[in-house]
């Protein structure tokens, strides 16, 4: 089982001294020390040695240099300039590694396939929490070669993602994440696995691909934010109040066979996917075509 050699208290305390670096509580910085959770990262992740890697919030590389043992590339994108010293060591180590400094959500896409060889295959990371969940989908959304990810989270990001409709934790980002992935593998990381341990439970979720982006999924979208908009409100109501056409939102429910009086959270992502399709057909949409020529 591939392993790192910074996953443990001693050599992570050892790197930041010699570095002169401390933990960063407002960059979500709990470092992992654990190699047995390293191990079963890997093991979700299933890398053959042809994937690109793409790792956010690499921090002092604890994950990365397990990842570089089993990638053909490895690309980090880091926020916290001081670590660039850190990632600098690892690239000069590892020819098959590289890094980018900057927001992972506003680096360009072509300057991750470029440092990577190509677009990103996989991901995999230990996210920064604040902003974990708004990355994955991201990814998903606009990086289409994305076969996979695995994924470090706070444990109730975890619980979004991998809701079912009708339960407390399920909403329009699960329902959005749906349309592109699914969960096919979790399990859970304790506190004592982090230095310094967070006050919060972790989990390590895996996603395979299901679809590809496209115009489709960017109306279906529309739709469930326009659903879960108010969450309270029937569908039709929330969706009229988000500007959808009641004439036409009550022929869609009628032809979909969707009652107008649900909720949101009671519908199937592919009740959505039908619902975007049919008001599609009748011409809700035409303006985007419009204004996409």
């Amino acid at each position: 089982m591939t392993t790192s050699p910074l996953a443990s208290p001693a050599a992570t305390r050892e790197l930041l001294e010699a570095f002169g670096l401390a933990t960063k509580h407002r960059l979500g910085q709990n470092f992992l020390i654990d190699n047995h959770v390293i191990e079963r990262i890997m093991a979700l992740a299933g890398l053959t040695g042809s994937e690109r890697v793409l790792e956010v919030g690499p921090g002092i590389g604890t994950l990365t240099l397990a990842l570089v043992e089993e990638a053909s590339r490895v690309v980090s994108i880091e926020m916290d300039h001081e670590l660039e010293p850190v990632l600098a060591a690892h690239a000069q180590a590892h020819p098959s590694f590289s890094f980018i400094m900057g927001d992972a959500l506003k680096v360009p896409l072509a300057s991750i396939a470029e440092a990577a060889g190509g677009e990103p295959t996989v991901f995999v990371a230990n996210l920064p929490y604040n902003v974990a969940a708004t990355i994955i989908l991201s990814f998903f959304e606009q990086m289409p070669a994305l076969e996979r990810a695995v994924v470090m989270v706070q444990k109730e990001v975890a619980d979004r993602i991998a809701a079912r409709p009708g339960t407390k934790a399920y909403g329009g980002y699960t329902a959005k994440l749906a349309l592109f992935a699914e969960v096919t593998g979790r399990f859970e990381v304790p506190p004592r696995c982090f230095l310094p341990a967070p006050h919060v439970d972790s989990a390590v979720v895996r996603l395979e691909r299901v679809a590809a982006p496209g115009p489709e999924a960017a109306r279906t979208m529309r739709v469930i934010d326009a659903a879960f908009a108010q969450r309270r409100k029937t569908i039709r109501n929330s969706m009229s109040s988000s500007g959808f056409d009641k004439a036409l939102l009550d022929v869609a429910f009628e032809s979909t066979g969707i009652a107008p009086t649900a909720r949101a959270e009671t519908l199937l992502v592919a009740d959505f996917t039908r619902l975007a399709e049919e008001l599609d057909r009748l011409g809700t949409f035409a303006s985007d075509a419009k204004d996409a020529r």
